[in-house]
């Protein structure tokens, strides 16, 4: 329930609803204050970074995040979409960690920040003015953090509030919080412990009225528990929302007025009463690069007859206007047919999935590889298997240091039939990478079951839409394939929403969406998941929100679809996981040494460990606990590593018998290294025979391997052996 609601720098407490009576001091500063989780939430604004046009410090707890939003006052011309950026700055002196880099500076974004930008950024976006082109930049910055008090959650909705409180157009506000899943509860806003405990990683961001965002990883939860946990955190977000509202009301500067790049009536209505029909059989087209053909074909009869018609100076001067009146035509073709015909541009039933196959093992030298083909949309996935040292570092705010499996995915220009010169993954390939490991991380098996680093690669390889979700069957299929003992295959398939914009309960669902249906459509649904439950989600909107009756089909639709997958797709292919490894991924011999005994294996500046690896070949883990990893493609090779390290830490006792070399020699015997990290024995001449031996070089030499027992060891650890009496 909203608590209170605090207002100026003497912090007078004032119920929600009543009349608000703000006195503000020197600085201007205002604060206002209400509980989230059971927890304090404050915002605010007047204090800090002014000239910005609107300005938030968030505390929640103990973790503070300013969040600032500034607008550019023009346009940015020759543009067709809304410019519109989000930063999520992740300062390591919020945690009171210095960077690691040679530098000592913070670098470009970590993966756990961009996806945190994804995150702000997807429910903000649908809710600004659709002519709107003026730059806007959010800016979260981190400035403490306290690990049971999520700075992300802190950024959303201290985002959603500067927004609503500056003069940028915006039609907010949202609210986001996370949700956690323990023993069956549902837990708003999970401190540290509860996340390592729960089920479910649920990120929620909605509006007073409708869903807006949803990002989850789950470990196979089932539909009805996923919404109801949604259902929860809108419970919460409503009441943030109001706060946010009551705040805008009080201080909220009026919105500024902007240039409308809305397209030019004349020109659009010539196109629509002239070319509509035409445009509708032009887009009825399965194949992506026909279809591309076509809207070339009539774009340029189109601009040919804008000229006759108006002019050619007219046109010139409004070529943005024809270029977004052939879109809008486009886009309103493609949803009429889809929401009046129930007809799909590919001659798809509303729920039918595009033509799919999967091969594995198609790379001879990998680990595992597989590729899977979504009607014109291919990803090809290869699974490496490397030594747990290999595992990824992390340098972030929170208290994960590293990640055992990795998945990435690429998305290179030649997949869209581009011509463009790789520069590396970007943030869309950062979202999708992302999405898909979340998917398949609750079936993989615990570092103590299989102890290797993970990593897949998902190369797309043509894409008309879903490459995210062909990039998680594709992961699937290339771990079974290299041996990875997945508890059960994961498959991805995602929905779209064509809504009528005055009525939420008018809708019409698709399934499996292709490019297009994407790009002119309500929502991009994505949910991977196994036959038991879903694993991971994302969704992605462009209309107003998403209700419960949506939301629940939505993850209906997804599971009948993924059934399909799993069965009769990748199942005839592969359906477990191979007996066996690749031969060219390295094998595992392990063991368990004392934690003492780490420092004897790794010897004085590591001479023993390296020479162990010098002499076999072989790779070794040794883990904080004692458990030794030996990793090796000769089996042979790792055995010999196994038995270096166990003579080592072997213990010389009283009674044991050791196979050692003899190190010294002196006149009255010799002494014999034991192989028990460095350890040496006293050989006297007269435990060298029955036999009265005079000369000891006459019977050993130094390097010569002899066995012996250990007679006694004295109270200062000095060993004394035979041979005389083995």
């Amino acid at each position: 329930m909203l608590a209170k609601l605090k207002i100026s720098t003497k912090k007078p407490i004032l119920k929600i609803g009543a009349k608000l009576d703000v006195k503000e001091n020197e600085n201007m500063l205002k604060t206002y204050e209400t509980e989230l989780a059971g927890r304090k939430l404050v915002l605010e604004t007047g204090k800090m970074a002014g000239l910005a046009n609107g300005s938030v410090l968030v505390r929640y707890g103990d973790t503070c995040v300013l969040v600032n939003v500034t607008a550019s006052k023009e346009p940015r011309e020759g543009i067709d979409f809304f410019p519109l950026s989000v930063d999520f700055e992740e300062k390591l002196y919020s945690v009171g960690k210095i960077p690691g880099s040679f530098v000592k500076r913070e670098g470009k974004p970590s993966d756990k920040a961009i996806l945190t930008a994804r995150a702000i950024d997807r429910p903000l976006r649908p809710l600004f003015p659709k002519d709107f082109r003026n730059d806007v930049v959010v800016v979260a910055t981190v400035l403490c953090v306290e690990q049971d008090n999520s700075p992300e959650v802190a950024a959303m909705i201290g985002a959603a509030a500067a927004l609503a409180i500056s003069d940028i157009p915006f039609g907010g506000p949202t609210a986001a919080v996370n949700v956690g899943l323990i023993d069956g509860k549902i837990i708003i806003n999970p401190t540290e412990e509860q996340r390592e405990k729960s089920d479910l990683t649920l990120t929620v961001a909605a509006t007073e009225k409708k869903i807006t965002m949803i990002e989850a990883g789950a470990n196979e939860i089932s539909n009805d528990v996923m919404l109801k946990a949604i259902k929860e955190a809108h419970k919460e977000i409503k009441k943030i929302c109001k706060f946010i509202k009551k705040i805008q009301k009080e201080i909220g500067k009026p919105k500024f007025e902007y240039k409308s790049f809305e397209v030019n009536k004349d020109i659009y209505e010539f196109i629509e009463n002239n070319f509509k029909e035409e445009m509708k059989e032009k887009v009825q087209e399965a194949d992506k690069e026909t279809r591309d053909k076509n809207i070339d074909e009539i774009t340029e009869k189109i601009n040919n007859a804008c000229i006759e018609k108006f002019g050619e100076e007219f046109i010139e001067e409004n070529k943005a206007d024809v270029g977004e009146a052939i879109y809008k035509l486009e886009k309103k073709c493609v949803r009429e047919m889809i929401f009046v015909e129930h007809k799909r541009v590919d001659g798809r039933k509303l729920d039918e999935i595009r033509p799919l196959s999967c091969e594995v093992g198609i790379l001879p030298r990998t680990h595992g590889s597989a590729l899977f083909t979504r009607g014109q949309t291919q990803v090809l996935s290869v699974a490496t298997l490397g030594m747990i040292s290999e595992e990824q570092t992390l340098d972030g705010i929170d208290t994960q240091e590293s990640k055992r499996y990795m998945h990435h995915y690429n998305f290179p220009s030649y997949s869209v039939g581009e011509a463009r010169p790789s520069r590396g993954p970007g943030r869309r390939e950062i979202g999708h990478g992302a999405l898909a490991e979340k998917a398949i991380v609750p079936v993989l098996p615990s570092k103590e079951e299989f102890p290797y680093a993970i990593r897949v690669v998902s190369e797309v390889l043509s894409s008309n839409g879903s490459t995210s979700q062909a990039s998680i069957c594709g992961s699937t299929l290339s771990l079974m394939d290299a041996g990875v003992p997945i508890k059960r295959p994961v498959a991805g398939i995602s929905t779209g929403l064509v809504t009528n914009p005055d009525d939420d309960k008018d809708y019409v669902m698709l399934v499996d969406i292709q490019g297009l249906e994407d790009f002119f459509g309500d929502m991009d649904f994505k949910v991977g998941g196994t036959e038991k439950g879903i694993t991971a989600i994302q969704v992605d909107i462009k209309c107003d929100g998403l209700t419960y009756d949506i939301i629940k089909e939505a993850f209906e639709k997804t599971q009948i679809a993924r059934k399909h997958i799993l069965e009769d797709v990748m199942n005839p292919v592969i359906s477990k996981p191979r007996e066996e490894i690749s031969k060219y991924a390295p094998r595992i011999v392990s063991t368990k040494i004392k934690v003492e005994k780490i420092k004897d294996v790794i010897g004085p500046g590591g001479k023993m460990i390296n020479k162990i690896i010098d002499e076999t070949g072989v790779k070794i883990d040794i883990e904080e606990d004692g458990q030794v990893l030996i990793y090796s493609s000769d089996n042979e090779k790792a055995n010999q590593a196994l038995e270096m390290i166990e003579d080592i830490v072997r213990e010389v006792e009283v009674g044991g018998i050791y196979y050692g070399e003899v190190v010294r020699i002196m006149n009255f015997g010799a002494f014999i290294d034991l192989g028990c990290a460095g350890k040496e024995g006293l050989l006297h001449i007269s435990k060298i025979s029955k036999e009265r031996i005079k000369n000891i070089e006459d019977v050993l030499h130094v390097g010569d391997k002899v066995t012996v027992k250990v007679t006694d060891i004295d109270d200062q650890g000095r060993i004394n052996l035979t041979m005389r009496d083995l």
